[in-house]
């Protein structure tokens, strides 16, 4: 292959072939290291994946318990709000009532005082 390209042979000395087999050696570790490094990068990463996992998993689990305590005292609280809202009709009624009536104290309580004036 070389000799078709350079028309020459070319040999390879111990010393040369030791370095390339040195420099292909120090590439591989790198390789290696690279590739060992990524490789616990992504174990922690799938790690932190499941573990994420589970506490969603239990805090859907925990939310659905809540949501069923908040439906039941949103219940008790819209009783509540109506039996609420009843006891202000009553007042608003009674209250309508009590006005007329001070109105109709104080129409008596003016007549009093004129003649009370003119006495």
């Amino acid at each position: 292959m070389i000799f078709e390209q350079e028309r020459r042979y070319v040999y390879t000395t111990p010393k040369s072939f030791l370095e390339l087999i040195k420099l292909f050696k120090a590439l591989l570790d790198k390789k290696k290291n690279e590739l060992q490094a990524n490789k616990e990068k992504y174990e922690v990463g799938v790690l932190k994946l499941n573990e994420t996992g589970e506490i969603v998993a239990k805090l859907e689990e925990e939310l659905k318990v809540f949501s069923v305590e908040v439906e039941a005292k949103k219940k008790s609280a819209d009783e509540q709000a109506a039996i609420v809202g009843v006891e202000k009709e009553k007042v608003e009624a009674q209250s309508a009532i009590a006005n007329v009536e001070s109105e109709k104290c104080n129409k008596i309580k003016v007549e009093v005082e004129a003649e009370s004036e003119s006495v």
